[in-house]
């Protein structure tokens, strides 16, 4: 695991609780505030949102979730999406 991963895992930690799985309500709230909890588990599903979806049962009606280092990896590789765009629109090759 990379060390930016690793800061961003201990920060989830301290905003949940330590918490192994994070309900997708609370991810929805949190990062996608634009979608219900509904839309962001239709949008995983269909492969639109790279996120694993947890389900503690095999029932459709089941608590769902996202794994908190699943939830840190996606973090840190939309955050470094976004700082390789910024250096292409601003010209510079390093960070």
């Amino acid at each position: 695991m990379e060390c930016t991963t690793l800061k961003t895992v201990f920060l989830l930690m301290a905003q949940y609780d330590a918490r192994a799985v994070i309900p997708i309500e609370w991810v929805a709230r949190d990062f996608f505030s634009h979608l219900t909890a509904d839309n962001l588990v239709r949008k995983i599903s269909a492969g639109a949102i790279a996120l694993p979806l947890v389900r503690m049962e095999d029932s459709v009606r089941s608590a769902k979730g996202i794994s908190l280092l699943d939830l840190a990896a996606y973090i840190d590789r939309r955050v470094e999406a976004a700082r390789k765009e910024c250096r292409q629109l601003t010209g510079q090759g390093g960070r």
